[in-house]
């Protein structure tokens, strides 16, 4: 996985530029190592995804700030980016270095002429170059402010630019040399590296590095790492400073550190008193040893300039060093009475007195690295005096004095110099040892180094860190102090070695630096910080789902809502329907995320969503959604008891929508006059009883409403058959009396009856003939008499709903043809008739 942040980079160069100009954006990888079959790289707008793609580029028209991520990497830091349709912009880079060289671009759109000054700070700096630039060869803190161009638009208008803020930043910090090991043992190698660091949108640039020893160069390059051997012995000489530069050819930024004395300890296996021993004999016997490494005979230095190096001068060979090569050592000429040229002295002889032991400086408490100077004197005794000092019973070294005065031993102090010192004096006639005196040698304290239990930069909410603070060298008692950023936590006293402890419980305001302090009396030090970032695990998210309209309607946009609102992001986030997951989203910098669907009628049901950004799957409560289906067209259906409807059944009438959440009402419609509703609740459709009449007949429809506009029917038509009343016949003769050979016109009508009407007409029950109504109305049937058709007569009307037959009509014919006489049959104007009611 990527444990760096990938590095945004522009072309052009610019943050704002005109709208409808394209920007290139390149998201550069640093540590990667994915395969080349998974690697992918995702952009952001803001927070939301603008596109996943193979590729490392992406042309870009909107303003905004984008981010790119490559596979799981940590996302990159945003670049804001302007596109403007202002008449005039500044443009200038994303972001500056000490030592850049920069352009500050004024421009204005196409076809606009305008004359141009540069500002800084709202002070005009200079009119523009023939390209209406301007540009800052080696930019540095002088450079930072805010810059503007203004312009004359001819022929009335002053114009102004956006406004761009410079703030040069740092191309690599001071540079940090360290020792390693530390302290380092005299005869072994020593590692030096001079620590700094480019930022990531400068790796590209290379540094290079000079070694330095107390003004001598020792090496310079691109190497940041010089091993050196620390001499065996120093002799009287303090340590030497070391320091190193770093530098950059181009641009030229050139920093030094801080100047370091390594400290050196005692190899193990050889005695303090070996070295002290030595290291006063060799004082005594003037005899200087030189640095183990050698010192490089050229090299170059910043300026180009060459320093040499230069060897050690010997040292004056004293005359105890004669004495030695003569054969005779001090102690040895003074036994004999001699002077140090080995001539032999004339008096008495004074045996020497118990010699006084001093410190300088005074006190029994002395700093690591002071040097201190015992000096042994006795008060009375002949010389010459041979003065030999001791640390406990081990002996430092010792000096011949010829005269009064006593003599002085000095060494450079570590931790390892602390006990009783002592020195005795002898001139031949008996030795001396003064009383003791106790060096105590307070170490100051070291760097501390903080150590965070359990390891990790990251953390999670409610659990225990513990920090330890240790410094590896310094005299107890040791006082330890924590802090958060420069907060001060707590602190604890360590009587003896090993540090101190702290342990806190991790909330999400912990989150930050730490660092300690370690201080012995002396100038506290201060550790590295650490940082720690806690993650805090994602709470139960909360589901909101949000319809256009107070219901959820099929064909809806719906937005799914889910936030959780505690948790460190990036946070992943799941919808689900029915258990069923719908698709996730991203939170790259916390809050919550959308997820939009269109609804259909399967979309109701229960809906859910998950929250986890890597330390626990937490899902929401479940948030339920009817989703309302318009209700469909109706079908209207007329189901009556026959095949025809006929006046007194009772008719249903059946209206049911297909589709459609319940409850549904219906409303029923004659010729659009209401006839009733019916509401469902559960959904099948619903019924209306009518009783029919002659006037039912014409167009029926219904109409199906769920609160989402109704929808009606198509029309449905009916006529209701009316069954065929009682018929009256009527006999019509040309005269009051009919005799054989008349016509006679049998007429039969019902008032009441539905047509087609078929009529039928009778003679005592024998059916004479048939005539049909196609419109309604009667019918007619014409009769040639003879003397056989005196008797009854009768008629039917059938519509299909039964006969219904006339009342009998008698009709009598005269016995000879042509005679007008007889009885008359019937009434009024030779009408026969009979009404059958």
């Amino acid at each position: 996985a990527a444990t760096s942040k990938p590095v945004i980079s522009l072309h052009p160069p610019w943050t704002t530029v005109f709208k409808g100009e394209a920007v290139t954006l390149t998201c550069h990888e640093s540590h990667f190592h994915a395969a080349e079959d998974k690697k992918w790289y995702r952009w952001y707008l803001g927070t939301e995804i603008l596109r996943e793609i193979p590729g490392n580029t992406i042309q870009v028209y909107d303003s905004g700030e984008y981010r790119c991520q490559i596979h799981n990497s940590p996302l990159s830091d945003g670049v804001s980016l302007t596109f403007s349709s202002a008449k005039l912009i500044l443009q200038a880079p994303r972001s500056v270095f000490e030592g850049d060289s920069v352009t500050l671009m004024c421009r204005t759109k196409r076809n606009v002429t305008l004359t141009r000054t540069l500002y800084k700070n709202n002070k005009a700096l200079m009119g523009l170059d023939k390209n209406f630039s301007f540009h800052i060869k080696h930019s540095s803190l002088k450079d930072n402010g805010e810059y503007r161009c203004t312009g004359f638009e001819a022929p009335c208008c002053s114009v102004s630019s956006n406004t761009i803020k410079i703030q040069v930043q740092e191309l690599f910090p001071r540079p940090v040399l360290r020792a390693h090991p530390s302290p380092a043992t005299p005869g072994y190698p020593v590692s030096l590296t001079c620590e700094t660091q480019l930022p990531p949108q400068k790796s590209d640039v290379q540094l290079q590095f000079g070694f330095f020893r107390d003004g001598q160069c020792l090496v310079s390059g691109s190497e940041n790492l010089l091993k050196i051997s620390i001499p065996s012995i120093m002799g009287s000489k303090d340590p030497p400073y070391y320091w190193c530069e770093a530098w950059t050819v181009t641009p030229s930024v050139h920093k030094e550190s801080q100047k370091l004395q390594i400290p050196l300890q005692m190899a193990a296996h050889w005695p303090l008193s070996f070295f002290l021993a030595l290291f006063f004999h060799l004082e005594t016997e003037g005899v200087r040893l030189g640095a183990e490494e050698k010192v490089l005979e050229e090299c170059t230095n910043l300026e180009g300039r060459r320093v040499k190096g230069r060897s050690p001068s010997p040292a004056p060979v004293s005359a105890e060093a004669e004495n030695r090569h003569r054969g005779k050592d001090p102690l040895t000429w003074a036994r004999e009475g001699r002077d140090s040229q080995g001539h032999r002295q004339e008096g008495g002889t004074v045996p020497v007195s118990r010699p006084v032991l001093t410190v300088s400086p005074p006190g029994a408490h002395a700093v690591e690295g002071h040097m201190v100077t015992l000096h042994c004197q006795a008060q009375r005794g002949s010389p010459r005096i041979v003065y030999q000092f001791y640390h406990g019973d081990v002996p430092l070294g010792r000096s011949s004095a010829p005269s009064e005065g006593g003599a002085s031993f000095s060494l450079t102090l570590t931790a390892e110099h602390s006990g009783t010192y002592s020195c005795t004096a002898d001139n031949g006639l008996g030795v001396q040892r003064s009383q003791p005196v106790v060096l105590s040698v307070t170490v100051p304290v070291s760097r501390p180094v903080l150590t965070v239990s359990p390891p990790g930069a990251r953390v999670v909410e409610g659990h225990m860190v513990t920090l330890h603070c240790q410094a590896q060298r310094g005299s107890p008692r040791i006082v330890y102090q924590f802090y958060h950023g420069d907060v001060p936590l707590g602190r604890s006293s360590a009587p003896s070695e090993g540090g101190a402890s702290f342990s806190l419980t991790l909330t999400a305001e912990r989150s930050g630096t730490y660092s300690c302090t370690a201080d012995n009396g002396f100038s506290p030090q201060r550790s590295n910080a650490k940082s720690l970032s806690v993650t805090v695990p994602a709470s139960r998210p909360v589901l909101i789902l949000r319809t256009p309209g107070t219901r959820a309607v099929v064909g809806d946009v719906m937005e799914l809502r889910c936030e959780a609102h505690r948790g460190s992001p990036p946070i992943l986030y799941r919808f689900y329907h029915e258990n069923v997951i719908l698709g996730s989203n991203w939170a790259p910098s916390g809050g919550g995320v959308s997820f939009s669907l269109s609804l259909t009628a399967e979309h109701s049901g229960n809906y859910a969503c998950e929250a986890d950004n890597g330390l626990g799957v937490q899902r929401s409560e479940a948030a339920s959604l009817s989703v309302t289906v318009p209700a469909s067209h109706p079908v209207l259906t007329l189901k009556a008891p026959r095949t025809r409807a006929v006046v007194g059944d009772m008719m249903e009438l059946r209206c049911e929508a297909q589709r459609g959440s319940p409850p549904i009402l219906y409303q029923f419609y004659h010729e659009d006059v209401i006839l009733g509703n019916t509401l469902d609740p559960s959904g099948g459709g619903a019924s209306f009883n009518l009783s029919l009449t002659a006037e039912h007949s014409g167009n029926y429809s219904c109409e199906a409403d769920n609160g989402l506009g109704p929808q009606r029917s198509k029309a449905v038509p009916l006529s209701v058959t009316v069954p065929a009343s009682r018929p009256v016949l009527t006999l019509r003769a040309p005269g009051a009396q009919v005799f054989p050979g008349d016509t006679v016109e049998l007429r039969c009508e019902a008032q009441r009856g539905s047509p087609p009407i078929l009529y039928r007409f009778y003679h005592e029950d024998v059916t004479l003939g048939s005539s049909s109504a196609p419109s309604g109305g009667g019918a007619s049937f014409s009769l040639s008499l003879t003397a056989e058709h005196s008797g009854n007569y009768s008629c039917e009307a059938d519509n299909g709903l039964g006969p219904q037959r006339s009342k009998a009509v008698p009709l009598s014919v005269s016995g000879l043809t042509g005679s007008r006489s007889g009885l008359v049959a019937g009434v009024a104007g030779g009408l026969l008739t009979v009404m059958g009611l």
